[in-house]
């Protein structure tokens, strides 16, 4: 079995840092990142301890073919992606805030909404929602960017009075988030799929802002199957869905949330591989195209040499 890619070590000419990231390693050149997808995988902001094979390819092509397709909406990041598990790019200064924004009440909003909560990230919602309903209209709920540890939910006020983000700045991510998801929802529905919430992060290059890091993958977004939606719905039954959320109930079912004094579920092979299928079934759903696993063997040696013709 492919034992998947957990971490990368290089050491390139004219390399200034690098940085491990939850799941990628991140080269960093005068001008230019050189960000490698990693198999790794996290939940509740913790890196388990195995990776899933084929996970980083999958996220890289995932985000490729969604970047080249909003690029007409939001400048990106993105110059090259010179190999499946990497991609090239302008090094930009990270705006310490995810534009998280959702459409159905799913996931950590309806934990915090069936736990009584009716304000999230200092917007309101109506009583009388069940999971996975979708919101009156789309509602953005940032959060803070957490280098290590947990990201923190917070509100817009919140961004502008601690100066995190200058108002001209903030009122123009909230346009580019929701063009994007606009944009995203439009294409998992012409793909059958519903785009129930995603994140977005942005970065200025110079004085223009650019939308970083990846998009619209099961990583940074949750998708409902679009055919069943509504008869699941009015029975009460679960969503048939391609996120990473079955990784989390998988988790919170085995007694892990990521909180002190718990432990990490044993990850079987066969937990393993249904991760990865989990994953390619959406590359495939969502792009229409047939998933082409890059060779294992030598995979190392392989994302280095991309790298190296390329910075």
């Amino acid at each position: 079995m492919n034992q998947g890619i957990k971490s990368t070590q290089f050491e390139f000419p004219g390399q200034l840092d690098f940085y491990k990231g939850k799941v990628r390693d991140v080269y960093i050149f005068d001008k230019l990142i050189a960000v490698v997808a990693t198999d790794r995988i996290s939940a509740f902001d913790v890196v388990l301890p195995k990776p899933i094979p084929f996970k980083g390819q999958v996220l890289n092509q995932i985000a490729s073919y969604f970047l080249a397709s909003t690029a007409d909406i939001v400048p990106n990041w993105v110059t090259s992606t010179p190999d499946p598990n990497v991609t090239i790019g302008k090094r930009c200064v990270p705006f310490k805030v995810e534009m998280v924004i959702r459409g159905y009440l799913a996931g950590h909003a309806w934990r915090e909404y069936r736990d009584g909560k009716r304000s999230i990230c200092g917007v309101d919602l109506p009583d009388g929602l069940k999971e996975n309903d979708p919101l009156p209209t789309p509602i953005i709920t940032p959060t803070t960017k957490a280098d290590q540890g947990h990201d923190e939910d917070i509100s817009r006020d919140k961004i502008l009075s601690q100066g995190i983000v200058s108002e001209k700045d903030y009122i123009q991510l909230e346009k580019y988030t929701k063009d994007l998801f606009q944009s995203g929802t439009e294409m998992a529905k012409s793909k059958g799929l519903i785009l129930v919430d995603t994140k977005y992060e942005f970065g200025k290059f110079g004085d223009q802002i650019l939308l970083i890091d990846e998009i619209h993958t099961p990583d940074s977004s949750r998708y409902f199957y679009l055919e069943g939606y509504e008869k699941r719905q009015k029975a009460g039954t679960v969503q048939k869905q391609l996120s990473k959320e079955f990784v989390r109930q998988w988790l919170i079912e085995n007694g892990f949330q990521g909180k002190d004094g718990q432990t990490i579920p044993e990850m079987t092979p066969e937990i393993i591989e249904s991760i990865s299928k989990r994953y390619i079934e959406l590359y495939e759903h969502i792009t229409g195209h047939d998933f082409q696993p890059a060779k294992s063997q030598g995979a190392r040696e392989r994302i280095e040499e991309a790298i190296l013709a390329n910075i």
